[in-house]
């Protein structure tokens, strides 16, 4: 199936590197305009020129609301529209019991993971999306960690389980011209999440999955790109789990 994008312009966070930088490939692949944003500026530019098909970039840290809002109109001044929004960038500075998180690195969280998301949809939505003539997407990027508990990174799939349901509701509330949906990946091969799947650790969880593997960011991309597309034209609100099965999956008796 060739999903196709084309007239669409793309605003995609954390594009620079990962699930965000092959999201924008896939997406500029498909015929959009597309502008990556992460906090490094040779880091975008480096993206950009490697992704080609007229990718801009823009340097900003989604945590402050004044950058972000240069983000947003930079995209505008330079494309004049923004039809897509993918909310990818992430941040996890805390790893431990929740109960022992101290308010900075639990604000920060919180800021990144979920508030900025907020700020760039409010943006989007009232600079261009509300007065567009529809057709317009937001994607968030949440983790399957939103949807359960773990000892060590509880604080961020809170921020995770957040971003969840506020797809939700803003899918309630800026339907019919903006659709709201949701990926939650598994553990995805990606220089964040390193720890977790090298060596012999990433054989074991990709052993334990149904489909055999870890995913890969064009796994993501893939999806991002089906549900950004009139493929996707009459879903919102939905989070689509992509983890290999690893939710569904038989537990081994550790005993």
């Amino acid at each position: 199936m060739d999903l196709r994008l084309d007239g669409k312009v793309a605003l995609v966070t954390g594009g620079s590197k990962g699930i965000g930088r092959e999201i924008a490939t896939a997406y500029a692949e498909s015929g959009a305009k597309v502008m990556i944003t992460s906090r490094k500026a040779d880091a975008c530019e480096l993206a950009a020129s490697e992704i080609g098909n007229g990718c801009e970039w823009f340097a900003s840290n989604v945590g402050y609301e004044d950058q972000v809002e240069s983000l947003v109109d930079h995209t505008l001044d330079t494309f004049g529209a923004v039809d897509i929004l993918v909310n990818n960038a992430g941040a996890n500075p805390y790893a431990g019991p929740t109960i022992d998180v101290d308010v900075p690195r639990w604000n920060k969280t919180i800021q990144v993971n979920m508030t900025a998301p907020l700020v760039l949809t409010q943006l989007c939505w009232n600079k261009y999306m509300k007065e567009s003539m529809g057709g317009c997407s937001i994607i968030n990027i949440s983790s399957v960690g939103g949807l359960t508990t773990n000892e060590q990174l509880g604080v961020y799939d809170v921020a995770k389980a957040g971003l969840i349901h506020l797809t939700k509701q803003l899918a309630a509330e800026l339907g019919p011209k903006v659709r709201v949906n949701c990926i939650a990946p598994g553990l995805i091969k990606t220089d964040f999440a390193k720890i977790l799947w090298d060596g012999e650790r990433g054989a074991e969880v990709a052993a334990s999955y149904p489909m055999g593997r870890l995913g890969e960011t064009s796994d993501i991309a893939g999806c991002a790109t089906w549900l950004a597309a009139e493929t996707g034209s009459w879903i919102t609100g939905q989070t689509i789990v992509m983890d290999g099965g690893g939710l569904i999956a038989f537990k081994k008796d550790t005993e």
